[in-house]
């Protein structure tokens, strides 16, 4: 199993970001994925989920209405729209695949959100 996270970067307060994950090596369609991050001294914090159809989804309080998670089976891909970037939004994100009971994560993109 494999994830690669892409997307990361400086991005401006209130600015956009869309990340990707790209999986490989397990049948995408057959696992819930997710989008974590860590911010430097803190724990790892859930950001969003989409099941394995796309047909359900949830966010942490402090992203809805700014963030979306989306996904094409058909690329085996899923990504993260991030939209009103506020600073603390500073973070490595990560993507989560679940499969079988199994958490598999990507190695993490850089946000930074800085005027």
């Amino acid at each position: 199993v494999q994830l690669v996270e892409s997307g990361g970067g400086l991005v401006q307060p209130g600015g956009s970001l869309r990340l990707s994950c790209a999986g490989s090596g397990f049948t995408f369609s057959g696992a819930d994925m997710s989008w974590y991050r860590q911010a430097p001294g803190k724990e790892r914090e859930l950001v969003a989920t989409i099941t394995m159809t796309g047909d359900t989804t949830n966010y942490a309080d402090s992203m809805k209405g700014r963030f979306t998670i989306s996904r094409d089976n058909a690329k085996n891909t899923v990504y993260l729209q991030m939209n009103s970037l506020k600073p603390e939004g500073t973070s490595v994100y990560y993507c989560k695949a679940r499969y079988w009971n199994y958490d598999y994560w990507g190695q993490g993109t850089q946000v930074t959100v800085s005027s």
